[in-house]
């Protein structure tokens, strides 16, 4: 959830009633070490600090165990690190699920975190890098071993991406297996199947993508039964009101970015979805984004 997953977003969802956890976008254990100019917003611990989980990301257990120790001592509710983010940027490092080439060198990583980490250490994960539940078994029971409290899987191989549905009989297995929680994290898309998903044989339900397309989807999925689509004026109404927070929140440098991909999922609750995403990613700032937005209301979407 990189340029997604910061406060104005978790503001947002705040609004609607919330959710158990809030995990941050990936944060680079080098930037942080290195003291990065934009890091105080990468960290950024509000509105609920005893909700949030910080997830980290990095190729180097040293790196990541100093900068672990670092954020444990702030506000939270506990440390994840990322072994299952398969985009380019990460895994050419050795970062994210590079890590589940080599079960001994993640297991001695998570060692290393473990000693500088007070608070719940957890991992993000997936598959690997083919379908194999054994591997996958004997991965996590090293991981759990070395100190870790909870693993999220996210049912899909490392070339997998989304062109193929999440394999949730994974997670069920894995969480028959472990003595540790097992969270699941893939393709829920509404309220509904989220509310299916949190009755299953896990800890916990994990939501992405579906939480900025949907802000409301946790209070939503409360009320366990159906809910008819949103009325277009909660629509417009909810994007002025994440273009406000993004403003408050997040500095200039990132407005135009991270208010292109919340509206990339955003714009999925339109119509024209495609049409208004291009109309918006057209405009250089904020100012004229929600010009945009706000123009199309008033031209009688649908």
């Amino acid at each position: 959830m990189a340029e997604i997953s910061h406060r104005a977003l978790r503001e947002l969802i705040g609004e609607f009633g919330g959710c158990d956890e809030y995990f941050t976008e990936m944060i680079s254990a080098p930037a942080l070490l290195a003291g990065g100019e934009f890091e105080p917003y990468y960290i950024e611990n509000l509105p609920d600090p005893d909700r949030l989980v910080y997830q980290l990301t990095g190729a180097d257990g040293d790196q990541l165990a100093r900068a672990a120790g670092i954020l444990d001592r702030l506000e939270c509710a506990g440390i994840d690190i990322n072994m299952g983010c398969a985009a380019p940027l990460i895994t050419r490092t050795g970062g994210g699920v590079k890590w589940m080439r080599d079960r001994d060198r993640a297991a001695g990583m998570i060692e290393k975190v473990r000693k500088s980490v007070k608070k719940r250490l957890s991992v993000k994960l997936r598959l690997g890098f083919e379908e194999n539940f054994e591997y996958l078994l004997a991965f996590c029971r090293a991981l759990e071993a070395a100190g870790t409290e909870l693993i999220t899987l996210h049912p899909r191989t490392a070339g997998e991406k989304f062109r193929r549905r999440a394999k949730w009989r994974y997670v069920e297995a894995l969480a028959g297996e472990l003595s540790i929680p097992v969270a699941g994290n893939g393709d829920i898309a509404s309220a509904g199947e989220l509310a299916a998903r949190a009755r299953g044989p896990w800890k916990a339900v994990m939501v992405g993508r579906a939480a900025v397309r949907q802000p409301w989807i946790f209070s939503r999925a409360r009320l366990a039964e159906a809910v008819p689509n949103e009325a277009l004026s909660l629509i417009e109404e909810t994007g002025l009101r994440f273009l406000d927070l993004l403003s408050r929140y997040q500095p200039p440098a990132f407005h135009r970015s991270r208010a292109r991909r919340f509206f990339h999922y955003f714009c999925d609750n339109l119509k024209w979805g495609n049409y208004v995403k291009t109309l918006l990613n057209r405009e250089e700032s904020l100012s004229g984004i929600e010009r945009a937005w706000t123009g199309y209301f008033r031209s009688g979407a649908e």
